[in-house]
């Protein structure tokens, strides 16, 4: 009995191992609607000149493409994510629990991230601080120089700050499964709720009240959940040009002849100041590779190299052609190395 349940389990392994190789014969990639382009783009350049087949690509928001990267090994759960911010730790950690143990990081560029706004109006000037009390769930008292918290009582820009227009505070951007807010919460609303010295000060004594307070965005309508689809954004946006909307540079880049990205703390979201760090509200963008499916689904090392080349991801490479913002060579060469010898990330 005992000889042929482990005989069975042998020839089980076998046959799951031999379904695994012959069960998908292309790439599976989820995560990131900012990545999504980019993604896209290298798998169609991908499918024309290799002899593999183009791979498919979800758009699921980064959040959501961890969840299914970290589900676990096998033919059923994706090969790649893309994400636009970098994992986070407890994502890691599920994906190690399991059976995701062998993680290939790879960074590929960098974006900003665009509060924009109809061409058919005027371009906004922003600080983080007008972000923050504009889109807050709760703000300090102006009455009141001691950490004493209220609920939003904004209804218009120019309550926030006199110099902006009287219009009504509606703002269209992601879902909290996107990286793009995650990216936007920490960079903008919490960028400019430090410069509140009483709520600086708290990131010191009690840094889980410090990031409710920062990262806590409005639910009585000025902030709208749009979804994914940062596309579907820009058109609400050419619909309506009193909201601004939330989405990554390169579909403000595709779309400038409809829409224009608000100043942040008198920069603009362009190519030069994002990629020269002087755009305040800046990000990394990342893949990550399971490296038990290399050798079982055909074509990852070389998807892998496709998107880690110069005529790619390099200073005149097509990726820029798209709006992403290249790396320093340097950091190129780093990661483009870390793809070759497969090297696998530790958190």
């Amino acid at each position: 009995m005992k000889k042929s349940v482990i005989l069975a389990a042998a020839l089980s392994a076998v046959f799951s191992g031999s379904a695994f190789a012959e069960s998908r014969d292309y790439i599976s990639v989820v995560g990131s609607s900012t990545v999504y382009p980019f993604a896209t783009v290298v798998a169609e350049q991908f499918g024309k000149t290799s002899k593999f087949k183009t791979p498919k690509i979800e758009s699921t928001g980064s959040g959501g493409g961890m969840k299914l990267f970290c589900s676990g090994v096998g033919v059923e759960h994706p090969d790649v994510t893309n994400a636009s911010r970098r994992i986070k730790t407890s994502e890691f950690k599920k994906c190690m629990k399991n059976g995701v143990k062998d993680i290939i990081e790879v960074k590929i560029g960098y974006d900003g991230i665009a509060i924009a706004n109809s061409k058919k109006t005027g371009q906004f000037e922003l600080t983080r601080r007008d972000i923050f009390l504009a889109l807050a769930k709760d703000i300090p008292d102006p009455k009141n120089k001691a950490l004493k918290l209220i609920e939003n009582p904004y209804t218009t820009w120019k309550e926030v700050n006199p110099s902006l227009p009287a219009t009504k505070i509606e703002v269209l951007g992601p879902p909290p499964t996107s990286g793009t807010r995650d990216a936007f919460v920490e960079l903008a609303m919490e960028g400019g709720c430090k410069t509140f010295p009483a709520i600086k000060a708290e990131k010191k004594t009690n840094k889980k009240n410090y990031k409710r307070i920062c990262h806590s965005i409005r639910e009585d309508g000025a902030y709208v959940e749009a979804g994914e689809n940062d596309n579907l954004i820009v058109q609400k946006l050419d619909a309506n040009p009193d909201a601004l909307g939330i989405f990554g540079y390169s579909f403000l880049d595709q779309n400038s002849d409809k829409v224009q990205g608000s100043k942040i703390e008198g920069v603009a979201p362009e190519f030069e100041s994002i990629a020269d760090g002087s755009y305040p509200v800046s990000r990394p963008l990342f893949f990550y590779v399971k490296k038990a499916h290399i050798g079982t689904i055909p074509g990852i090392q070389e998807y892998l190299t496709e998107f880690t080349s110069d005529k790619a991801w390099g200073e005149d490479g097509y990726l820029a052609d798209k709006g992403m913002i290249p790396m320093p060579t340097e950091e190129r060469k780093f990661f483009a190395d870390g793809v070759k010898a497969l090297t696998r990330l530790d958190m």
